[in-house]
């Protein structure tokens, strides 16, 4: 998992500055992703969901596509890909409804810009 989180996230290394997970076991080589994007990385306290707020709005609105317990694995990679474009597409209150993807654009026009 780790390799992965680095994987994705390196090309934003410099824009990108936390990480805050969960305590899952799935981050016990958090140390490994600090090191290679040079950030701090964050753990929220157990039953403390607004400690992710962000977070935690995605997965209500990834739950409209598929209930809890799914197993991820088992998804069609292009419809994974589909819901993904339709969420990033979606106007946000908390963006000032700006979509995801122009918020993205936005952030990193000013961040490579700087």
């Amino acid at each position: 998992m780790a390799n992965k989180i680095i994987e994705a996230l390196s090309p934003y290394r410099g824009i990108i500055k936390t990480i805050t997970s969960d305590n899952g076991k799935e981050f016990a080589h958090f140390k490994k992703i600090e090191k290679a994007l040079k950030i701090r990385f964050y753990f929220a306290e157990p039953y403390s969901s607004w400690q992710r707020g962000a977070n935690e709005n995605f997965n209500g609105l990834v739950r409209q596509y598929y209930p809890k317990k799914t197993n991820f694995e088992q998804l069609n990679l292009n419809e994974i890909n589909r819901i993904e474009k339709e969420l990033n597409r979606r106007p946000r209150k908390r963006l000032g409804y700006r979509t995801p993807k122009e918020e993205f654009i936005l952030l990193t026009k000013v961040a490579f810009a700087a």
